[in-house]
């Protein structure tokens, strides 16, 4: 009889896997609630903008910019923030960038004009600045390229987790909360949002550790090991100094294709609840509740890709087909615009194809930069690309202006989004185990 082939036991893998699975349950669930709770406090605008406009007497462009302003705070202060961080360590950094962007965000619950409110989103996104790129270096820390995709797609479950939480509790804030204690509903949700960031902001200090050197949870086996892994990674990527980051062109390919992607990202979330509000939902609450289905799906989407994409060592089709999946539903969304159900239902694609970009996305640019070349090259490519998320919501806004409409604004981002997977896919350095 024929005896099963039975894969030999490798003891050292065993014990390599046990030690990133401890790294990971350290430090992932602890980076998703600061991300989580980043995002609500970067998007909570889309919904305070259904009661906002209104009270104060706001034109969609007017929103538009101000929701966009944001970025184009982050894009000039994101690469010093990024450096800032790699001298003086992740664990004060992020929690300076907490504790201030809360109380920025609590000060927004009392704008009551249109400078007002382009001068505190301006400076929310200066206090902001460098906490999603800085996450990301300061993944490359801890896990080595192979690794990386499939924990950068976990961390970034806190998006769609944060689309989810802040569809229901924006929904519930608002409806509830309007009018108490003589303040409007969209003044609370401020005021709300901006507790946890503190009180999360506060527990970075003294939970977050720097790097492998200072993790006293680790043992010095597994402390060795991570560091050998690391290092290794590090050689066989090109030495490069913060110059020459500059001058490759691969960053700056990389940092139009995020652009396009970006498009997408922030032009689906700063308008999702006022798309589905003129779909005819008028409550609140249901805006709320509408608007969190499409971040369901993306949540199961995002780990699938990301996993997939980690297992087959291959990343330009895992990025080439969400995008064009992302394009599908945005048009699809605008075109049967009339039709609730089916609106709905491809802005639900759509969102499952955006929320898988991201983290495959970055598995690109941290294997090609190292060191202080990492930090600038990350944050250059990141504050180029969030430029779109000064763009996108302008640009939706002045078209619904002019238009009445959002249709045409998602059919140009559809396009953004199908020159960002061409890029990718073009790019040698987007795919395989290949160092670019």
């Amino acid at each position: 009889m024929a005896h099963p082939i039975i894969a030999p036991f490798d003891a050292e893998a065993a014990v390599e896997d046990r030690a990133y699975a401890k790294v990971t349950w350290r430090l992932i669930p602890f980076l998703c609630l600061c991300f989580i709770i980043a995002f609500l406090d970067r998007v909570n605008i889309a919904f305070a903008k259904l009661q906002m406009s209104s009270d104060l007497g706001w034109s969609e462009q007017i929103y538009g910019l101000g929701a966009g302003i944001f970025f184009l705070a982050y894009f000039i202060f994101e690469i010093p923030s990024n450096l800032a961080m790699h001298r003086v360590g992740a664990r004060r950094w992020i929690a300076r960038i907490m504790i201030s962007w809360a109380m920025l965000t609590g000060a927004m619950a009392f704008v009551n004009s249109t400078t007002a409110f382009y001068v505190v989103r301006f400076l929310i996104g200066a206090a902001e600045a460098g906490f999603f790129p800085g996450i990301i270096l300061y993944l490359t820390y801890w896990y080595p390229a192979n690794r990386r995709s499939r924990v950068i797609a976990t961390f970034m479950t806190a998006i769609p987790i944060a689309g989810v939480l802040g569809g229901l509790l924006s929904g519930w804030v608002l409806s509830s909360f309007n009018g108490h204690a003589g303040l409007a509903g969209w003044q609370w949700l401020f005021l709300i949002e901006c507790v946890p960031s503190v009180i999360v902001g506060v527990a970075v200090l003294f939970y977050l550790d720097d790097g492998i050197d200072s993790a006293k949870w680790l043992n010095a086996d597994e402390r060795a090991l991570l560091k050998v892994n690391i290092e290794a990674d590090r050689k066989q990527k090109t030495s490069v100094s913060l110059r020459d980051a500059f001058q490759r062109p691969v960053v700056w390919l990389l940092a139009v294709a995020y652009f396009g992607a970006a498009m997408g990202q922030y032009g689906f979330s700063f308008w999702l609840p006022s798309i589905i509000k003129n779909m005819g939902v008028s409550s609140a609450l249901n805006v709320g509740l509408l608007s969190a289905v499409p971040y369901v799906f993306g949540i199961a989407a995002m780990l699938a890709v990301g996993r997939s994409a980690d297992r087959h060592g291959e990343h330009r089709w895992h990025y080439l087909i969400p995008c064009a999946v992302a394009a599908v539903g945005l048009i699809g969304s605008a075109y049967f615009s009339h039709d609730r159900i089916v609106a709905l239902t491809g802005l639900t694609v759509a969102c499952m194809g955006l929320q898988c970009l991201a983290p495959v996305f970055w598995r690109v640019p941290t294997s090609i930069l190292g060191g202080i070349a990492a930090a600038a090259g990350v944050a250059l490519i990141n504050s180029i690309g969030n430029l779109a998320g000064f763009v996108s919501p302008y640009m939706v806004g002045w078209i619904a202006d002019r238009t009445g409409s959002t249709n045409v604004a998602l059919y140009v981002i559809a396009a953004f989004l199908i020159l960002s997977s061409l890029i990718v896919f073009c790019l040698k350095s987007g795919g395989g185990r290949k160092n670019p």
